[in-house]
């Protein structure tokens, strides 16, 4: 929604672009991942153009 990580990566995977927020809204709130792994994806979308 941000950074356009999550439709970007829902069109790579073929899934829903709600589940991929959903699957990062719980990384963030169990495991405090989904920042750094929302970054990381972040620079590679960016870098892949």
């Amino acid at each position: 929604m941000i950074l356009g990580v999550s439709e970007w990566l829902s069109g790579k995977l073929g899934w829903d672009v709600t589940v991929i927020r959903v699957a990062f809204v719980l990384l963030v709130l169990l495991f405090g991942t989904g920042i750094g792994l929302y970054l990381i994806l972040w620079l590679v979308k960016v870098l892949s153009k």
